[in-house]
């Protein structure tokens, strides 16, 4: 391609595409207004917006605000990636209250999450988990953003499109405006605060919508856990199904999520089937900490041993996820045979299990 092909190529994904959309739109009994006109859509050429629902509150996109614009604004593509990243992250605080998380999304799926006692440190560890992946990311936290990490976050080699935190200190402002394209974002109020909206899904189809209440998983301490194995899990064990679980809720199905109790190692998402899934979490560990030790979370129920076999053949030492098949038995049994920890997403005397498909 010659130099002027480039430019061109180049220029049509930094053009902003004007948009006439309305100022407002009403969608049942809740108004929509518009706050952000986009550079463009989910494609370059085609005009987008967004728009904030009257009367959220909270943590959420409704709140947002802008402290550093970048070069380029925000984009279509990158809201989207804000929005996964903090109910993200504002689960995981509900669950781990106590700890510092990192969340790192790309194309509205989580690309490394972790905990830690540090923002630097659950940083560090979140961008391991795949640093191939995490280029260009959008990188989601629960705590205030100092001069320490400001500092790797704007390193050219990661490419970091947003920075999205609660807060942000002076100095940690000032290392961020060298990067000139970075947009850096400040939550509307901090993430141990409700998110409040009217709670309901929409999904545009062709010819109508498609709504529903939105999921928020049940499933927030050892006490939402049954055990349906001989062998029973030890508390590190736990805690990793915990993680990994919730972080599943925020996977594109078919999903499967490896990891420890501290961080993520491996996701396997938007696959058509289950054995998919896992052989990519698995692979996709190998780019940073590999699968030795993990534990295992599936968004739905497992028709086939195959997922167990393959999760044991890795050094994957237990699972869980939801009951649902008619080889239910047969899954556990094989598990039993393998000595893996079977962990299902249920009150121990309880019969249904919460499964988390999600597909955005």
């Amino acid at each position: 391609m010659e130099k002027k092909d480039q430019r061109t190529a180049r220029t049509q994904y930094q053009t902003k595409v004007s948009e006439d959309f309305p100022s407002s739109l009403q969608v049942g009994e809740t108004l929509f207004t518009k706050k952000i006109s986009m550079r463009y859509g989910e494609n370059p050429g085609y005009p987008a917006a967004f728009y904030q629902e009257e009367g959220a509150s909270g943590p959420n996109m409704a709140t947002m605000e802008v402290l550093q614009e970048g070069t380029k604004g925000l984009s279509y593509i990158n809201v989207g990636d804000m929005d996964l990243g903090q109910r993200l992250a504002r689960k995981l605080t509900e669950v781990f209250p106590d700890r510092a998380v990192a969340v790192i999304i790309k194309h509205e799926m989580p690309s490394g999450v972790a905990l830690a006692s540090s923002g630097l440190e659950a940083f560090q560890k979140a961008w391991q988990t795949d640093p191939l992946s995490n280029f260009g990311s959008v990188d989601v936290f629960n705590f205030r953003v100092e001069e320490d990490l400001a500092r790797l976050l704007v390193e050219s080699p990661r490419n970091i499109e947003v920075v999205y935190a609660p807060d942000f200190s002076p100095e940690a402002l000032r290392v961020l405006a060298e990067r000139k394209v970075l947009r850096v974002v400040k939550m509307g109020a901090f993430l141990d605060r409700p998110s409040s909206d009217n709670g309901l899904e929409i999904k545009r189809v062709a010819g109508g919508l498609l709504v529903q209440k939105r999921f928020n998983s049940r499933i927030v301490s050892p006490d939402f856990i049954d055990v349906v194995s001989k062998k029973k899990p030890d508390d590190r064990q736990l805690r990793a199904a915990l993680l990994c679980w919730t972080v599943a809720c925020f996977t594109r199905s078919n999903a499967i999520v490896i990891g420890t109790e501290d961080k993520i190692h491996g996701l396997g998402s938007g696959q058509r089937s289950r054995i998919d899934a896992a052989e990519d979490a698995i692979r996709l560990s190998r780019r940073g900490y590999g699968p030795l030790g993990c534990v295992m979370a599936s968004d739905a129920f497992m028709p086939f041993p195959d997922v167990v076999e393959l999760a044991a053949a890795n050094g994957i030492v237990g699972i869980i996820y939801p009951l649902g098949s008619v080889k239910d038995q047969e899954v556990i049994a094989r598990a039993d045979e393998l000595g893996l920890v079977m962990m299902v997403t249920r009150k121990p005397g309880e019969v249904d299990c919460e499964r988390c498909f999600l597909h955005r």
